[in-house]
């Protein structure tokens, strides 16, 4: 029953995470729940994770939705310092970084709330191609190694706010450097031995399901869908932050 119950578990949280990201708020907790240490589930998570979305990926990529020359500084950025803060996270204390993220979470929500058109419609570009790659891959790419939640959120937004992206390419992307990040962590954790290989296999072809299912559901309703989703995943992941302080 708990093998099903994680599969289930992996199926939603690759649903989730292809549309709009947060999808570890399913899957954590239930690798906690079947027993595991945090730091084993933190690892296993991880692997299932970047298999669903390797198939996001790809779907996207199939679909033109990924200019590989403006997402590839941000690959090479995002992965060494994904790598260092997962390496970090067994060096500092996460404290202070809990307690900011939830309202950082809520900023995101209601500016994109009170913005309709926000991700409708290509803007002008904030930042060039380099400085948002070097920007985001250094502080987004450590956050997601180091703690994690609400990353795809910060990346989504940061892309809608200064690269001026619509939200399906947003989303495209976003889905790239969480790949990307999610590699790198995996790896740390690989060498650490904090990956359980059998329940991760079981997560992991509810996630392939579910991210194939979530990706066709971009692509075909694209970014008034998007958004929805978007919203009600950073209001979700932001109460569940704000309710494990309190």
């Amino acid at each position: 029953m708990q093998l099903y119950l994680l599969f289930f578990a992996g199926l939603l949280s690759g649903l989730i995470d292809a549309i709009a990201g947060g999808g570890g708020l399913i899957s954590v907790p239930a690798l906690l729940w079947a027993g595991l240490p945090v730091q084993m589930a933190l690892g296993t998570n991880k692997l299932q994770a970047a298999c669903g979305t390797s198939l996001a990926v790809t779907r996207f990529a199939r679909a033109g939705w990924i200019s590989w020359a403006d997402v590839r500084l941000a690959i090479g950025v995002t992965f060494v310092f994904a790598a260092l803060g997962t390496w970090a996270v067994t060096h500092l204390d996460k404290a202070l970084l809990k307690a900011m993220v939830p309202w950082l979470l809520l900023a995101v929500a209601v500016y994109t709330l009170l913005s309709p058109r926000l991700g409708l419609q290509r803007r002008a570009a904030r930042l060039s191609s380099n400085t948002f790659a070097m920007l985001g891959g250094s502080v987004l790419g450590f956050y997601d190694g180091f703690f994690g939640p609400g990353a795809g959120s910060f990346w989504t937004i940061s892309l809608l706010s200064l690269r001026g992206f619509e939200l399906t390419r947003a989303t495209a992307y976003t889905k790239v450097v969480n790949l990307t990040s999610n590699v790198a962590s995996l790896l740390v954790f690989l060498i650490a031995g904090s990956v359980m290989f059998k329940i991760a296999l079981v997560m992991i072809a509810g996630q392939l399901i579910g991210a194939r299912l979530g990706s066709g559901l971009v692509i075909k309703h694209g970014a008034p869908f998007v958004r929805v989703v978007f919203l009600v995943v950073v209001f979700v992941l932001t109460a569940k932050l704000l309710w494990d302080q309190l």
